[in-house]
């Protein structure tokens, strides 16, 4: 499988990655981002959004009444059909893995960018 996929970035909790087929494709940038045995199929847009969701779930983190041990966050994912309850520390995780990919993504446009020139 490692040699169908280009992975872009990846932590404890999960990974990011291309279909190497999808690559050259035109109109095929979708990412696929998988944790805790769900994947999702995401844009750059959308793994945008879902790393605001993210941000808008750490706030709750801090307050009183959900900071207590053992209890879930909802979490919004990109899909407006579907939301997960997770932990705290899954919350972090799954915010490392965002913000990793997304500078990967920039760093990667970047050096094409100075590659063409």
């Amino acid at each position: 499988m490692s040699n169908d996929i280009y992975p872009i970035y990846h932590n404890s909790f999960g990974i990011t990655f291309q279909w190497k087929r999808q690559l050259g494709s035109k109109g095929f940038n979708k990412i696929q981002m998988v944790f805790r045995d769900m994947g999702f199929y995401l844009t750059l847009e959308e793994i945008q959004s879902f790393k605001k969701n993210v941000e808008a779930a750490s706030v709750c983190k801090n307050c009183n009444c959900c900071n207590k041990e053992g209890r879930y966050i909802l979490l919004k994912t990109p899909s407006d059909k579907m939301d997960i309850a997770v932990s705290e520390k899954e919350l972090s995780q799954v915010e490392d893995l965002i913000n990793g990919t997304l500078f990967q993504l920039q760093l990667d446009t970047y050096i094409k960018s100075i590659c063409v020139n």
